[in-house]
């Protein structure tokens, strides 16, 4: 399950995710979201708290779409996960990414927080 996060910035789409996330939660919740932002934002902020997750394979197909699609207007991502599979995922992804990314710890939600929304 994919559910949005108040309290951020206009230009910055914030989600929490746990459970099991599948191809809706991308096509009702994230991917709205994001094109949302982009409509109105040269250049958008994500944040994600990542509890362990299953996602499945047409979700993650989602994933690779999204980041592709949208690919040169990010500014800043920010995951804050312990799972290990997760960060390893990011990592892989990080060069590929123009704006600056970090992956936090589960008990990092404040630092990355305010990470997300400081000024450049």
């Amino acid at each position: 399950m994919v559910h949005l996060l108040a309290g951020f910035p206009d230009n910055v789409v914030a989600v929490a995710a746990s459970g099991y996330i599948t191809s809706a939660d991308y096509d009702g919740v994230l991917v709205p979201a994001i094109d949302g932002a982009f409509r109105r934002h040269r250049k958008i902020r994500f944040y994600c708290e990542l509890d362990p997750t299953v996602v499945d394979v047409r979700a993650a197909w989602d994933d690779f779409k999204l980041g592709v699609e949208h690919l040169m207007p990010w500014e800043r991502i920010a995951a804050v996960t312990d799972a290990s599979w997760m960060q390893s995922g990011a990592n892989i992804f990080r060069p590929f990414i123009p704006g600056k990314m970090r992956v936090f710890g589960a008990g990092q939600t404040d630092e990355a927080r305010r990470w997300i929304v400081e000024e450049a």
